[in-house]
């Protein structure tokens, strides 16, 4: 959580330096202990999750008059802040920062169960990020029941749009449903160059939930790729791949991907396919060009 960075904030600023935003990145996460793994960590907005929260921390002890900052984008330590990390040496939190209530998010009073404190220790932009992962998951689930309600000739369609959503097929959109009892094993087919050179096949199975796909069904559309004189294929199934027929796919010559349920709703959801946007957030942040 955020406020896990103030004490360290504070102790990079303790020696009176003044520093830049980029500058306390580094050394709050070094100060902090932070493995590479933990630096590394990626927020759905792009921003690493360390940068974040120090960039929340660094926020938070300014307003409360803890940091001072010179000049744009600078920060040095104050008086405040020195009582501060004086009296707080170990852990700091908004609640001694902002003891009026100002500057913190104010909790519910039925705000008691483990997920809402859990909540409570995320920056606003992680509530934001994990609210919008939270509600992708359910609507991830009832994605997969949709399509395994339908007859598998409309997952066959629906896949092959999702490929073409991610880019397969060209400008042109060169993607074709075969399907059928005379598709040789295949259910669609992608020309990736406008003559079909470079061709890619698609097998998709419409499964239940506790369905598995074994080494047998792979090895069965690695036959049918064969058969097409071709290297590449995508396998998707709206259930799961069992351990060997993951094994099986990565040990061949053939190039082929395993896309199981999971993905499957995670890609339809990013790239748009049977999902429409039901509502956009806008986020804003101060301009700091405007006021040089």
């Amino acid at each position: 959580m955020w406020e896990g960075f103030l004490v360290p904030v504070l102790e990079v600023l303790s020696d009176g330096v003044e520093r830049g935003r980029r500058e306390m990145f580094q050394l709050a996460a070094d100060r902090a202990g932070l493995t590479e793994e933990q630096r590394s960590e990626v927020l759905d907005s792009g921003q690493t999750k360390a940068n974040n929260r120090i960039g929340w921390a660094l926020s938070a002890l300014a307003r409360s008059g803890a940091i001072d900052r010179p000049s744009r984008g600078r920060y040095v330590i104050s008086e405040r802040g020195r009582a501060l990390l004086a009296e707080y040496p170990t852990v700091l939190t908004q609640r001694v920062l902002f003891p009026d209530g100002r500057g913190r998010r104010k909790a519910s009073s039925s705000a008691s169960t483990t997920g809402e404190a859990e909540d409570s220790a995320l920056d606003p932009l992680e509530q934001v990020d994990e609210g919008v992962t939270r509600y992708n998951a359910d609507v991830a689930v009832q994605l997969l029941e949709r399509l395994r309600a339908q007859e598998p000739a409309f997952l066959e369609q629906a896949v092959l749009d999702l490929l073409v959503a991610m880019g397969y097929g060209g400008a042109d959109k060169r993607v074709q449903r075969l399907g059928g009892s005379g598709d040789g094993g295949v259910d669609g087919v992608i020309d990736q160059d406008a003559l079909g050179l470079d061709r890619v096949y698609v097998q998709a199975k419409r499964y239940a939930a506790d369905n598995t796909v074994g080494r047998e069904t792979i090895q069965a559309f690695v036959g049918a790729l064969h058969g097409q004189h071709a290297t590449r294929g995508i396998f998707i199934t709206t259930s799961r791949f069992s351990a060997g027929a993951e094994e099986y796919a990565k040990g061949i010559n053939a190039r082929v991907i395993l896309i199981d349920g999971e993905r499957l709703a995670r890609l339809m959801i990013r790239y748009g396919v049977g999902v429409q946007t039901k509502h956009t957030y806008r986020l804003v942040e101060i301009d700091e060009d405007f006021f040089e």
